[in-house]
């Protein structure tokens, strides 16, 4: 079914409305600041965020229902934020902290809505079925490399393959490893399987990106056994309803480390970017960039082009110099 395009008239409306909303929430975060009975300031993360509501945990992991000031920004999932207590279990959050990195998704209207922020691993699952995407892999791969975030390939349903399959599975997509990007095959349906991930995903913020279909919910489900608990916890402190579990929230592995649960990466699209900053995302390319003869070389048909040589010389792998010519087509 298509997106219905809105008019000028209708989007300046909507935009109207949503604007009229902020200002409210604003002046109650205002009127609960200047009543609020503790004017100590606390460090805390925001667990999930809807709408201006948000969930704050604080430095012992009590979550807070808070409100947002509008003249901060706008905090999502994995900021660290100062707040303020109101009342036992609310408060207002009055300025967010310095953010190593914004995972954000672009809108139709040609803007970028943020998702989530100070990630610092990003996952992408690939599964036997639907056969993987070298194309949206090395999307992924270019999006973890502007935002400065490591990158994780896992090998979802590995029980599903036999030995002739995980060998052209490491045919397939082995030179990954060789450039720096772990390589781990796991299977939701067994615990002791899921341990190569977790020994990745250990000390870090993560998120799981991936095709429909190969299976990240039951990911998310098998690594958060107490994922239950942790909702009707954040849900029963904010009073913010089941709703959470449409948004981004955050959770707290079992082994140590945070995964961020967000629907909004499923229709995932690269940022806006141009020529030079999308060379960047492929960190092969590196030792020979600004090495071919012409400057603005597009790596296509020029002569003396550096990156042709590297693939000519097996330093680079041809399907993802391919790979890169089709996105710089679509720039």
């Amino acid at each position: 079914m298509t997106r219905r395009r809105l008019s000028q008239r209708q989007q300046a409306r909507i935009g109207a409305i949503q604007e009229k909303r902020k200002q409210h929430f604003d002046l109650r975060a205002q009127d609960a600041l200047a009543t609020a009975a503790d004017d100590s300031s606390r460090e805390g993360c925001v667990i999930s965020r809807h709408g201006q509501h948000l969930a704050v945990a604080d430095a012992e992991g009590v979550v807070h229902h808070c409100l947002s000031r509008q003249s901060i920004g706008e905090p999502v999932c994995g900021d660290r934020v100062i707040w303020q207590r109101i009342t036992p279990g609310q408060g207002v959050v009055t300025a967010l902290r310095d953010r190593i990195s914004l995972l954000t998704r672009p809108t139709y209207g040609g803007t970028e809505k943020p998702l989530a922020a100070n990630l610092d691993r990003l996952v992408i699952v690939l599964a036997p079925e639907p056969v993987p995407s070298h194309y949206l892999l090395d999307q992924y791969l270019v999006a973890a490399e502007s935002l400065g975030i490591g990158a994780v390939i896992a090998l979802n349903k590995s029980d599903l393959v036999d030995q002739s399959g995980v060998a052209e599975f490491t045919r397939e997509f082995g030179h990954y490893e060789k450039i720096g990007y772990p390589l781990v095959r796991v299977s939701a349906k067994f615990e002791h399987q899921l341990e190569p991930l977790i020994d990745q995903l250990r000390s870090h913020t993560s998120i799981l990106v991936g095709q429909s279909g190969v299976g990240k919910s039951s990911l998310v489900n098998a690594l958060l056994p107490d994922m239950d608990i942790q909702t009707g916890r954040l849900s029963h402190a904010t009073r913010m309803g089941r709703h959470t579990t449409s948004t981004a929230s955050l959770y707290t592995l079992p082994q140590g480390g945070y995964l961020i649960d967000s629907p909004g990466v499923r229709s995932f699209r690269l940022n806006q970017m141009n020529i030079r900053q999308l060379e960047r995302g492929f960190r092969e390319f590196q030792p020979f960039i600004g090495r071919c003869r012409f400057s603005n070389c597009s790596h296509v048909l020029e002569p003396d082009c550096a990156l042709i040589a590297a693939v000519e010389q097996q330093l680079i792998h041809p399907r993802r110099l391919e790979n890169f010519r089709h996105m710089a087509g679509s720039l």
